[in-house]
């Protein structure tokens, strides 16, 4: 085989992305429940996606009460465990494998490849994972929040290879390119490949994606690639 191992990313690759109007709904809800005025929460929120990222916040409270102290507001426990209801409901409802995924994934395992993921997340998507579709697909999944590291760092897509114990060279890639992560995977060496819904609908991502490389639109075609 030409490849040894084939890495997801997950947001937007294995799963939607959040939609902005969606994204924006999920902060003016979590707002209102903590009953704090949405422009300032949505903010500090959107300010705070490294540390929630990397695991500085371990949990949707840690992040909540972070914002609360800058804005010098106290909330009480009982609007904390709303909002975090909210935020858990949220994430559960986007760990929803989208049309092929599942299938794709038991057909590289079938045919003797490692499956591994990399996703940049918050600590809701470690917590949840066990409950999803996904949990039993991945030889390796390397969670952002619990390494302490996000793509396009190095380091993430090394700590994958090392799990797996392969090269860089015998990985294939595929994500939907945020967070740099296409050029982050090429550098180390692997074959990275753009997945990319065409008709995807107003994708909220944390950069604008420029990609030069190979590009497919539908988990069908990662059958030729391979």
């Amino acid at each position: 085989m030409k490849y040894k191992a084939i890495i997801f990313d997950l947001f937007g690759t294995l799963v939607d992305s959040y939609s902005v109007q969606g994204y924006n709904k999920l902060l003016t809800d979590m707002a209102s429940a903590l009953e704090l005025p949405r422009e300032g929460f949505s903010k500090l929120w959107r300010d705070t996606t490294y540390e929630r990222g990397t695991g500085i916040f371990k949990t949707t409270e840690d992040s909540i009460k972070y914002i609360c102290d800058i804005l010098k507001v106290s909330i009480s426990e009982e609007n904390i465990k709303k909002c975090e209801q909210i935020r858990q409901k949220t994430s559960r409802k986007a760990l929803a494998p989208k049309n092929g995924a599942v299938g794709i994934l038991k057909r590289l395992r079938g045919l003797g490849y490692k499956i591994g993921l990399i996703t940049n997340c918050s600590a809701e998507v470690p917590l949840l994972w066990k409950n999803t579709e996904f949990s039993h697909l991945f030889d390796v999944t390397i969670f952002s929040a619990s390494v302490g590291m996000k793509k396009p760092d190095a380091q993430i897509y090394n700590l994958a290879c090392e799990q797996l114990g392969v090269e860089p060279s015998e990985c294939l890639y595929f994500g939907d390119g945020d967070s740099n992560e296409l050029s982050g995977a090429s550098q180390l060496g692997m074959d990275a490949v753009m997945i990319r819904d065409p008709n995807e609908l107003d994708p909220y991502r944390l950069v604008e994606v420029v990609w030069d490389g190979r590009k497919i639109e539908n988990f069908t075609e990662i059958m030729d690639l391979i």
